[in-house]
C-alpha cells in the first residue's frame, strides 16, 4: 500500500468539499438528528467557506491518497487560523478524516504522524485538536497516539451546542 499526502490547492475546492461533507456525514450522522446534520452541513460545507479556508495563509489542507485513490484529508492550523487556543507554540489539527472505504488500515495514524512531523518542522512544541466528547473511538485513538485531555470547548452544530474535549500532545 503506497500512501502519499498532497497539499490541496484552490483548484481542489470541489474535490475537498465533496470528500469533507461525505466523511463528516459518515462520521456523525448516526449520532445526531437529521435536522442537526442537515443544518450543519448546509452552514459549514459551502464552496465559499472552503475557498476562504484554503486561501488562509495559516491553514493547510492535505489529501491522503492510497495507491492513487483519494482516501482522506487533513487540515492544519497555525497561530491566527487556530479555532480555539491560538497558541503560537502549537499546531492545531482541526480536521482528520479517513473515507469509510479505507478505515481500519492504519491511515489515521499516517495522518497524525504527518501532522506531528509538520509541527516539528515548524518548530512547534505541541499539537492539539478538539474532539466531540461522544466520539469515543476517536478519543481512544488520540489517546493511543499520545494526546491527553487538557480542557473542553463548545461546538455549535446546527442549533445544538455540543462539547468537545481539547486534547494536546507534547512534542518535546
Amino acid at each position: 500500500m503506497k500512501t502519499e499526502l498532497i497539499r490541496c490547492q484552490i483548484e481542489d475546492v470541489e474535490t475537498l468539499l465533496t470528500l469533507a461533507a461525505q466523511t463528516y456525514n459518515d462520521t456523525f450522522a448516526a449520532m445526531n438528528t437529521p435536522e442537526t446534520m442537515n443544518a450543519y452541513l448546509a452552514e459549514a460545507f459551502t464552496r465559499e467557506k472552503f475557498l476562504d479556508e484554503l486561501s488562509h495563509p495559516h491553514s493547510q489542507f492535505y489529501f491522503l491518497r492510497v495507491d492513487g485513490d483519494l482516501a482522506g484529508y487533513l487540515k492544519l492550523n497555525d497561530t491566527k487560523a487556530q479555532s480555539d487556543l491560538q497558541d503560537p507554540q502549537a499546531l492545531e489539527i482541526e480536521r482528520i478524516y479517513v473515507h469509510r472505504d479505507f478505515q481500519g488500515q492504519g491511515l489515521g495514524r499516517v495522518l497524525i504522524e504527518f501532522a506531528l512531523q509538520k509541527a516539528l518542522e515548524m518548530g512547534k512544541t505541541s499539537a492539539w485538536l478538539g474532539v466531540w466528547q461522544k466520539n469515543l473511538s476517536a478519543i481512544a485513538f488520540y489517546q493511543r497516539m499520545g494526546f491527553k485531555i487538557v480542557g473542553e470547548h463548545s461546538f455549535r452544530m446546527g442549533e445544538e451546542l455540543q462539547s468537545d474535549w481539547v486534547m494536546r500532545k507534547s512534542l518535546i
